[in-house]
Order: C-alpha cells, then sequence, then structure tokens
C-alpha cells in the first residue's frame, strides 16, 4: 500500500479488469520463480518501524503529514491514522555486522522524527499499541488524507457491509464496533524482511512461522487497548478483528485477512495463488506501464493485492534490482527501543535460518499455530511445543533453550560472533528476568491506575525511558 494513487473511487469494470490481471500475473510469477538464476544471491535483510506521534502530554498527535514534510526524508511515509508514521530502514547485507548498522539507522531515523515532531508541538513513541488512545481517536477524520487509504477504506466496505466489530476476550473482556478499518491504526510493528532464493522459500518460510512463537513470547509490547488488560500482544487479536472483511456469509469460507495460515507451504507461489484465489480486490488500481526488457516484470496489481492480505509472515515479490523474493516477519510490536528491536530481529532471523536445515514440515502444523497465539495471550508464560520435545515447556523456558540454535543460524550465515552475542544477549536477559515491554507497561499501570489520564502519564515516562536507550528489561517502575 506504498502506492500513491490519483483516485479513491473505481468502478466495477476495473474491479473485474483487476481480477483478470490478477489471474494473468500469478502466472507470470510462477513462470518467473522458474527462471535459472532468479533472485539468487546473498541474504540480505530490511525492516519498517512503525512510530506513534504524541503530544507532549502523552496523548496521540493527528499530524503525520505535517511531521513527514518536516522531516523531509525519503525513509519515512504516512500510514492510515494521522497519528502514525512508518520508517523504511535501508536494506544491508546480514554478513558481518548487520544489528550494529540497523541500530544505528534506527537511531537516526527515530531522532529525525522526534525533532520534526517538535517542531509540530509533539513527539514520537515505539510502541506496540498507544496506551493513551481513546474510542474518540477512531473517528473518519483521523484517517491520514490520502487518497490509499480512502481508496482501502472503501473496498473493505464494499466487501463488508456490517459494522467492523472487535471481541477481545483477555484478563479483561473489549468489545466494540466501527464503520470502517481506522482501528487497525491502534497497532504498530516492526517488520523484519528476510531475501530468500525461490528454491529455499518454502524452507525459509516454514521456518519463520515455527520461529515467530518463541519470539513474539520475548518481545511483548502491547498488553491492552482502551484501558482494558487483554493480551500480552493484544495487536495480535485487534489487527486480525480490525481487518476483518467477512461477512456472515464468508466467515466459513476462508481465513480473515489477517491470518497466521493454516498449513505448511511448499513455494511462494503457493501462497500468491492462495491470496488471489481466496480474497478479493480491495483497490483495483491498474497499469499500463510496460515491463523491462530483459528485466524482472512488475507485476504491479499482484503486489498491490499481496500487500492488502496480512499474513503475519508473508511472501513478497519485488521486481528491483532484478527482482527477487523476500519473507515479511511482520508479527512484531514496534518498541521500546532501538536495541530491544535489533534483538528481536537476531532472534528471528537467527532462529529461522537455523530451522530452515531442519524438517520442520514433518511436525504438526498445529503446533506452530498454538504457539503462536498462546505467545500472543501469554508471553513469556505461554505453554510451548518444539519439535523434538515432549510435551510444553513454559516459553521463557524455551526462549532460553532456543538461543544457541538462533546464534549458530546467524554463525552459518556469516554473522559476526560478537555482534550476535550482543544480541542475543538481550533476548537471554529479558526471558531471564521476565521483563519485557508489556510486563513493564502492566506494571506501570497497576502503580499509575488505569484512567486516561494515568495512561497518559504512562506514555511519558516510557517515552523517557526509551530515550536512553537502555533495553526494557532494565528500565525501573
Amino acid at each position: 500500500m506504498g502506492r500513491q494513487l490519483d483516485k479513491d473511487r473505481f468502478s466495477e469494470a476495473e474491479f473485474v479488469r483487476f481480477g483478470e490481471r490478477l489471474a494473468e500475473q500469478v502466472s507470470t510469477l510462477r513462470e518467473t520463480l522458474a527462471r535459472p538464476g532468479f533472485g539468487e544471491g546473498p541474504l540480505t535483510i530490511g525492516a519498517e518501524l512503525e512510530l506513534f506521534l504524541t503530544t507532549p502530554d502523552g496523548r496521540p498527535l493527528h499530524r503525520n503529514r505535517e511531521v513527514r514534510e518536516a522531516a523531509a526524508d525519503g525513509r519515512l511515509v504516512s500510514e492510515l491514522g494521522r497519528f502514525n508514521l512508518e520508517v523504511n530502514l535501508t536494506p544491508l547485507p546480514l554478513a558481518g555486522r548487520p544489528f550494529t548498522a540497523m541500530a544505528a539507522e534506527l537511531r537516526e531515523t527515530m531522532d529525525l522524527v522526534d525533532k520534526a515532531a517538535a517542531a509540530q508541538g509533539g513527539r514520537s513513541v515505539a510502541i506496540g499499541i498507544l496506551p493513551s488512545l481513546s474510542e474518540f481517536d477512531f473517528t473518519h477524520e483521523a484517517l491520514s488524507d490520502e487518497a490509499r487509504y480512502r481508496a482501502m477504506t472503501r473496498g473493505m466496505r464494499r466487501l463488508r457491509a456490517e459494522p467492523f466489530r472487535v471481541r477481545i476476550s483477555g484478563a479483561e473482556e473489549l468489545e466494540l464496533e466501527v464503520e470502517g478499518v481506522i482501528l487497525e491504526s491502534a497497532n504498530t510493528s516492526w517488520q523484519v524482511h528476510l531475501r530468500t532464493a525461490p528454491a529455499d522459500f518454502a524452507r525459509v518460510y516454514n521456518a519463520a512461522q515455527l520461529a515467530v512463537g518463541p519470539v513474539l513470547a520475548v518481545s511483548g509490547n502491547s498488553p491492552g487497548f482502551l484501558g482494558r488488560r487483554l493480551w500480552e500482544e493484544t495487536r495480535i487479536a485487534l489487527f486480525e478483528e480490525a481487518a476483518d472483511d467477512r461477512d456472515v456469509e464468508r466467515l466459513d469460507r476462508r481465513d480473515r485477512r489477517v491470518a497466521f495460515g493454516s498449513g505448511w507451504v511448499g513455494g511462494a507461489e503457493e501462497l500468491f495463488e492462495m491470496c488471489v484465489r481466496e480474497y478479493e480486490p480491495v483497490v483495483p488500481v491498474l497499469t499500463d506501464a510496460p515491463d523491462p526488457v530483459g528485466g524482472a516484470p512488475e507485476l504491479a496489481e499482484l503486489r498491490l493485492h499481496q500487500g492488502m492480505v496480512w499474513l503475519w509472515n508473508r511472501p513478497v515479490y519485488d521486481p528491483a534490482d532484478g527482482g527477487h523474493l523476500r519473507v515479511e516477519m511482520r508479527a512484531l510490536p514496534a518498541g521500546p527501543t532501538p536495541a530491544d528491536m535489533v534483538a528481536n530481529a537476531a532472534f528471528m532471523l537467527g532462529l529461522t535460518l537455523a530451522m530452515a536445515d531442519e524438517p520442520v514440515h514433518e511436525s504438526p502444523f498445529a503446533d506452530a499455530y498454538r504457539n503462536f497465539y498462546h505467545a500472543a495471550i501469554s508471553g513469556l508464560d505461554a505453554p510451548m511445543s518444539w519439535p523434538g520435545r515432549d510435551g510444553e515447556v513454559p516459553a521463557h523456558r524455551l526462549v532460553e533453550d532456543l538461543l544457541p540454535v538462533a546464534a549458530d543460524g546467524l554463525a552459518r550465515a556469516g554473522v559476526e560472533a560478537r555482534e550476535a552475542e550482543r544480541a542475543l544477549d538481550v533476548i537471554r536477559e529479558r526471558a531471564g528476568r521476565r521483563r519485557t515491554g508489556a510486563v513493564w507497561q502492566r506494571e506501570k499501570l497497576a502503580e499509575l491506575g488505569t484512567d486516561p489520564a494515568a495512561r497518559a502519564r504512562m506514555v511519558i515516562r516510557y517515552q523517557e525511558l526509551a530515550l536512553t536507550g537502555e533495553p526494557v528489561h532494565t528500565w525501573p517502575l
């Protein structure tokens, strides 16, 4: 959805033609991936960080366009809500010292956004769900003033006539109803990309599906919404419900548009074909640009459609630089600090690469599925299964046992030993002390209270500690 649009209304004929293009481009993708040598090359990584903008008193600041213009940096793009911005980091090789470079660019860009926000009377914060959000922040006026977001809202409403209902059961209950998809803006993520050769895609993707459970358990940073204590990673439930385009007739026919998946995969084309077969178009933008001679096909319609099916681990086709595939790991929350996010990325990448060399597809997919949702609900206390182990163990114990596995995966990818050790030590301390961002938020709110003013005070304290750069397991109450 990063593409700029010149209109936000489309005819039924455009939807029909767009669907035809998708069918054509799935066939072209299959042929492209079968080309000898396509997408091969050294492992590279990239990342996207979504941020909240806040007022000095910790409440949402609805000025993302003004902040982006003040920053004047092409790495920044607007997000769905006027209080959100996204930072796109520079891709870099995985071998060597990637996490040092990633942390440095995170600090640079977050500082850039902070300075631009200060010029608009605000600040920024990396946090999974902003605790100071209220029901009044999700009106039509909160939508970013861009055609692509208006088009997405209209497209989703075309598929679902009923209001969007959110029901989440955790330590407390939440139930609310809105007319559009604006609730998606309550979630901000730290999304990591791994370039993957087509021949390796299935192994890497399936390994990421297995790895994400324990990684999510130790990365929680969204323990509630609108003052209710819900899941350790409430974003997972909230995003799935807020973007559920299924009406009553579709409920039993397919997964939500935001989903984990239902089985191991045999290749990237399988996932692209599933998304075209199961999910209707939302924004049918037709392009007429010719494909480059001798280069990778653009597949613009297919890429746009794929960008509006939000699998927690998602395949990405990119025609740039001769074309390649990526696995986009979308489940991790934003924040609390660059050190925390880099550590989460290192654990996710290392564990994925290590397990890609194991027969993951021979283990029950249901175990990976349960691990993911148990992690989202219960964090480090979640019961988890793992291939080769009997029964379930608490997530904090599994995380500690898997750190050497992740270190081995990073070493085989060429990451310097000390580089990997520094990043994974943050995960080791967090698991050992049982101190995630979600735990810190929950304990701080127990001290301050859960009324709107207390939640805003908690945001201010969180921002103060995040600015120190120290990882969250070291934060005092």
